[in-house]
């Protein structure tokens, strides 16, 4: 469950975890973040990076790595948060990971309203 908006104050945290904006991490920062990718077949992936998001993405998309997007590129980063906290983040990771399409689209749109209702009807 992802809070409202009005309750996530200004967009500072994801399920009680701290959260920093893109904008202000480095490739040096501690913590990590929990991406999510829309790959050029429209599927999603969802992965987390500890050495910076650029980083990252740059990696899948040179292949730099054998894997789910390796056959599926380019990809493109469609949603992502930074935890300060490693294990905050793989939980948020493997959360996000379990989610159905539909609840995965919400989050990319910021629908908090959709993602209590999926959560509720168990994702269908």
């Amino acid at each position: 469950y992802l809070p409202h908006p009005e309750e996530r104050r200004g967009a500072a945290r994801l399920e009680g975890w701290a959260k920093v904006e893109l904008a202000e991490t480095m490739d040096n920062e501690d913590g990590a973040h929990v991406y999510m990718l829309r790959c050029s077949d429209g599927s999603y992936y969802v992965g987390s990076a500890r050495r910076g998001l650029e980083r990252r993405l740059s990696e899948h998309n040179n292949g730099t790595y054998e894997g789910y997007t390796a056959k599926r590129l380019p990809v493109v980063i469609v949603w992502s948060e930074h935890f300060l906290n490693i294990t905050d983040a793989i939980a948020v990771e493997r959360q996000v990971k379990g989610w159905s399409r539909a609840k995965k689209e919400a989050l990319i749109r910021g629908d908090f309203g959709a993602l209590r209702a999926h959560a509720k009807r168990g994702g269908k």
